[in-house]
């Protein structure tokens, strides 16, 4: 999918892989349309260093960075977007959030309708936010590979990414910057489609490691990724498992 990025602000809110998304940074080497990038940790992990924000970015509160952005990132734990506390549904009205989650039960505890595959963790998400137009992205990549694999727009080894979402212009902005992050965008249907590119399919991050027992990354096209998304099945059991240490 090909768009062209208009200048807005994003609101990166979440843990670790949020930071890695700021095409305001110096690294992806990606050509950034983003006017500035409001970045935000709830409450538990210590605030964001200064040195992990670009030139154009600046830390913030997450119901700051979520009312003052265009685009809202966000990059939690699954069963945390369900604290009304932190994360209350009316804030994100008429919103594009550009969610990375996956379901972990282990983490997360068990949501009936995902495990009775009633439901997709992404249409869970729109269904908690239902006035913002939720867009599924970044989630079956690792923030290693994020960084390692993002290329500018038509280098020869750029990688791509899958998105998922039932709103079309809120899925064309987000494709836009996953663009500028680095990768090409390839829409892979409905939040209702988002099973997909979820744990346990042939699309989720080992594509992306060069080889077993490696750290490296491999480059993954659009053409790959499609190939990838259409071996998916609903066989495999529903949500992933986390090394201790990630839980």
């Amino acid at each position: 999918m090909t768009t062209t990025a208009t200048t807005k602000t994003i609101g990166l809110v979440g843990y670790g892989m949020s930071t890695r998304l700021s095409p305001a940074t110096p690294s992806p080497p990606a050509t950034a349309s983003s006017s500035a990038t409001r970045a935000a940790r709830p409450p538990s992990p210590p605030p964001l260093p200064a040195a992990e924000l670009g030139p154009l970015a600046t830390a913030a509160s997450v119901a700051d960075a979520i009312r003052y952005s265009d685009i809202v990132s966000l990059s939690v734990p699954f069963k945390a977007a369900f604290d009304d506390a932190t994360f209350p549904a009316d804030a994100f009205a008429g919103k594009i959030v550009i969610e990375t989650l996956n379901y972990y039960p282990d983490r997360d505890g068990r949501f009936p309708a995902l495990d009775a595959r009633e439901a997709t963790s992404s249409e869970l998400l729109q269904r908690r936010f239902h006035s913002a137009r939720i867009v599924k992205a970044f989630s079956n990549i690792s923030f290693m590979h994020l960084e390692s694999l993002a290329r500018p727009r038509g280098h020869s080894e750029r990688s791509a990414l899958p998105i998922a979402g039932d709103d079309g212009e809120a899925k064309a902005s987000a494709a836009a910057f996953v663009e500028d992050v680095g990768f090409d965008a390839v829409d892979v249907g409905t939040l209702a489609d988002s099973w997909r590119s979820e744990p346990n399919t042939p699309v989720f991050v080992y594509p992306y490691f060069a080889r077993a027992g490696s750290l490296d990354g491999k480059v993954v096209t659009a053409s790959d990724i499609a190939a990838l998304v259409s071996k998916a099945t609903k066989d495999s059991p529903v949500g992933g498992v986390l090394p201790k240490s990630s839980k």
